[in-house]
């Protein structure tokens, strides 16, 4: 999927995208790459002498990566934002460093009317760098105007 599909799925833009592309999807599950190029602001201060990237910042990449799986919840007229409510087991393994490419995978465990819960997993080479699950909220919120012209609205 192209960063374009990306940002009509989600509000999120530069420099706080943290998906690059969308590699596998469907109604279910969502599998995600992203490239750390050593340029983002978070390396000047984060461990300069040996940057790594927070794990929170994994953390958001794969709630980022839900929120695209959720948007074909979403209802065109309404907006809806997914905003997350709980993380739990989060399990940090595997550094994650400039020129890194990662793979987030996420997948819908269950829904209950408005709430979603998902599993994540983050991947650097063969080595999961962060799994955890998490749960969102489907809020109501207004359609930003690229994505309303994305959708064809």
């Amino acid at each position: 999927m192209t960063r374009k599909a990306i940002e009509a799925a989600i509000s999120h833009r530069d420099p706080f995208l943290l998906i690059d592309e969308i590699v596998e999807q469907d109604e279910r599950r969502i599998v995600c790459r992203k490239t750390f190029t050593g340029d983002e602001f978070w390396f000047a201060g984060h461990y300069p002498d040996f940057p790594i990237t927070p794990g929170v910042l994994l953390c958001e990449a794969a709630m980022q990566a839900g929120a695209v799986l959720l948007s074909q919840f979403v209802d065109g007229a309404d907006g809806g934002v997914p905003v997350a409510t709980r993380m739990s087991d989060v399990r940090f393994k595997q550094m994650v460093r400039p020129s890194d490419t990662i793979e987030i995978a996420v997948t819908l465990r269950e829904r209950l009317a408005n709430a979603f819960f998902l599993d994540a997993k983050v991947t650097v080479g063969s080595k999961v760098a962060v799994r955890f699950s998490f749960a969102c909220t489907m809020t109501s919120g207004a359609t930003s105007p690229e994505q309303a012209a994305a959708r064809g609205e």
